[in-house]
């Protein structure tokens, strides 16, 4: 049975920043308390006044840094998403091999979600907290996101490189994963980022009919 969220994510803890602490810095605390906060009791159980606690500021003094709990929630999400099509723009430059590209995607999708577990979990249960024009600017970018494995996927069905029957299927398939690996991956566990990474690359191309070798030595 999976831990429930306020098992998994613990509420945040910290010590105020100085007054002469620089706004950039303030402003990254303060998203950063809001976003273990969303993870750990939700958007809407979530107060301005339980944000401000968390980083040491009380009253008025925190609207001088942001004004909403849903800024810091949209900056968040639009955030993640951008970064995750900045990883997989980078992930596919430098060959044009379609099976590799895919491993490649791949490995910086689970990377990220490995890495940035809070992110993912808030961004993929808080979409119906967004108000427009915001949600719709994350749905977007997540369409994008989602495109570019499908395409990619696609030409290698053209290329007859891929052996599947639904481009889309199996893109929703290999996303997917990542969500997994929000959920239940640990930094010094069995597996380390890289090789977490290396194995699902292998589990995508498995996905789109690519044969890859058995690490073991019994691939028949």
């Amino acid at each position: 049975m999976s831990a429930s969220p306020r098992e998994t994510y613990e509420r945040p803890h910290r010590p105020p920043r100085p007054e002469g602490a620089p706004a950039a810095d303030r402003r990254s605390g303060i998203r950063e308390a809001a976003l273990r906060l969303f993870a750990a009791q939700g958007y809407r159980s979530t107060t301005m006044t339980d944000i401000g606690a968390a980083v040491g500021i009380r009253g008025p003094s925190l609207y001088k840094h942001v004004a909403s709990k849903h800024e810091l929630l949209a900056e968040i999400m639009i955030g993640t998403m951008e970064q995750l099509i900045a990883d997989n723009t980078a992930a596919v430059a430098g060959t044009d091999d379609v099976r590799e590209q895919l491993r490649r995607s791949v490995e910086a999708h689970i990377r990220y979600h490995a890495r940035h577990r809070l992110e993912a979990f808030v961004g993929n249960r808080e979409i119906g907290s967004l108000e427009q024009p915001d949600q719709d600017r994350v749905l977007t970018r997540r369409s994008d996101y989602e495109r570019r494995f499908r395409e990619l996927i696609e030409r290698g069905m053209a290329e007859r490189a891929f052996g599947v029957q639904s481009a889309r299927i199996a893109s929703y398939s290999i996303l997917d994963m990542g969500i997994g690996v929000a959920s239940w991956f640990r930094e010094g566990g069995e597996f380390t980022v890289d090789q977490l990474a290396y194995q699902y690359g292998d589990i995508a191309l498995r996905i789109v009919g690519v044969r890859t070798p058995d690490v073991s030595g019994d691939d028949q």
